[in-house]
């Protein structure tokens, strides 16, 4: 191999330094060219605008009274009456389990009390000669005493093998038949107070002060037009839920026809009708702690934190933060960066 000229070697590292420094300095200068470029974006002018008084929440229709109609006990159904879709009054027996062996267990009890009360009445008339000690006459009237105790814990055990409605109300499908054996756990059908009915719905935590004990809402029934129908508030839960900070409202509803579990919108005023500026929710960047708007001043893009309130269709009010007459970035948010410039493409409006 022939020698290699040191110095030929010299400058051509030389060389292929300066034009890797050349390129180097030829992209920081392209990207800092890309990054000054003005992003384009949308803006709405903030103004006062007219905030409606009337808060919609969502609601379910319930019945005044709801059971599932259980036994007591376990064992063989020997009768069973449940009329499927038909109004039984309070007290109507429903169905019954075999009991035959508690009322052999009460017969032979009555026998073994009718023995021991006549042995107690003859240890009364010998006691009163002094034929017998106290003694003996006191456990002759206990077991007297704990034979009509045993009755009547039986009696109860009996009770428990016969159902009845609660109270007056429409009874569900029937979920087993007659002869079929059931335990406690057993659905035997559902019983529902239907000619009174109540809306439960949640309102955010902001409105507990609003909503009280007698307040009118308007209910809107799913599937019955733009009717709407009155209910009185009559409670409220006491503790907002921690996961979605929303208070849980019970309202009796008048003259209104629904099946229980319809769903329901539910209309109340939160107060006299106010302007207050009003920007799109998507204009809102969420952080950890603060919700923050893109504002342009000096064709520059600036965060800003603001506070919001009333939520509507598609807007939010802002509360603090904002001022009549900021240019607001609504469209290309995710793209503007803090003390960038901006280029303004058009002027939305509400």
């Amino acid at each position: 191999m022939k020698n290699i000229n040191p110095l030929l070697v010299f400058f051509a590292i030389l060389v292929l330094c300066l034009s890797l420094t050349g390129c180097s300095k030829k992209k920081k200068e392209d990207l800092s060219k890309k990054e000054d470029k003005p992003v384009i974006v949308d803006v709405m002018i903030a103004q006062k605008q007219g905030i409606s008084s009337i808060i919609e929440a969502n609601g379910s229709i319930i019945a005044n009274e709801f059971v599932e109609l259980h036994t007591e006990v376990s064992g063989r159904i020997t009768y069973l009456n449940i009329p499927e879709g038909t109004t039984v009054a309070q007290g109507t027996v429903l169905a019954r389990i075999n009991d035959a062996d508690l009322q052999a267990q009460l017969n032979k009890t009555k026998v073994q009390l009718e023995l021991a009360q006549k042995t107690e009445q003859r240890l009364t008339k010998l006691l009163t000669v002094n034929g017998i000690s106290q003694g003996e006459y006191d456990a002759a009237l206990n077991q007297v005493n704990s034979l009509k105790a045993d009755m009547a814990y039986t009696q109860v055990l009996i009770d428990k093998t016969v159902l009845k409605a609660p109270f007056s109300g429409l009874i569900g499908l029937r979920q087993i038949s007659q002869g079929a054996y059931v335990s406690p756990t057993t659905i035997i059908a559902t019983m529902q107070q239907v000619n009174k009915l109540k809306v439960d719905f949640t309102v955010p935590e902001e409105y507990a002060g609003i909503i009280r004990k007698g307040s009118v809402v308007e209910i809107a029934v799913e599937g019955q037009g733009k009717s709407r129908c009155k209910a009185v508030v009559i409670a409220r839960e006491p503790q907002v839920n921690q996961t979605t900070r929303n208070l849980l409202i019970r309202a009796s509803l008048a003259n209104c026809t629904a099946n229980p579990g319809t769903f329901t919108k539910v209309y109340f005023n939160a107060g006299a009708a106010r302007k207050s500026i009003m920007m799109p929710t998507n204009a809102i960047i969420p952080d950890d702690k603060n919700k923050k708007m893109v504002v342009i001043k000096d064709g520059k893009s600036n965060y800003v934190v603001v506070e919001t309130g009333v939520r509507q269709e598609g807007v939010v009010e802002i509360t603090s933060g904002l001022s009549v007459g900021d240019s607001v970035v609504v469209d290309g948010v995710l793209f503007a960066r803090p003390d960038k410039p901006v280029k303004v493409r058009s002027v939305k409006n509400l």
